[in-house]
């Protein structure tokens, strides 16, 4: 029987991390599609990642499903995608999660705090 702590295992053991500064780098040159897989509860409290996306980690597979209605356009099976969640899990489970949905190029950058800390771009609600 697995638990939550072996799916984080497997999950991080596929989804490379990325530092939170150069994500922010990326998030200045546009190279990349930042994602808060949070609920929107949680990012209503502190706010998420300027013009990035919200899609909580339970739709990313209707979101990231070119066959399904909910299929969100900006989400290209060879694009950079950033993830990030609360404090990094959420974030590799949903990596995983598109990996294996064929999405190539898949990062965490972990969690909000360690975002705002470090002076990146914030929309607040």
């Amino acid at each position: 029987m697995k638990t939550a702590k072996d799916y984080l295992q497997e999950a991080n053991e596929v989804v490379k991390k990325i530092d939170v500064k150069e994500a922010i780098e990326k998030h200045k040159t546009k190279s990349a599609i930042f994602i808060d897989v949070r609920d929107s509860s949680d990012i209503k409290k502190t706010g998420t990642i300027l013009d990035g996306l919200e899609i909580p980690r339970g739709l990313i597979e209707f979101v990231a499903d070119e066959a399904t209605p909910l299929y969100n356009n900006n989400l290209k099976k060879d694009a950079e995608i950033i993830l990030i969640c609360g404090v990094g899990g959420q974030a590799a489970l949903t990596g995983k999660t598109l990996i294996e949905m064929g999405y190539k190029n898949v990062l965490n950058v972990g969690g909000i705090p360690d975002w705002e800390k470090n002076g990146g771009p914030m929309k607040k609600y």
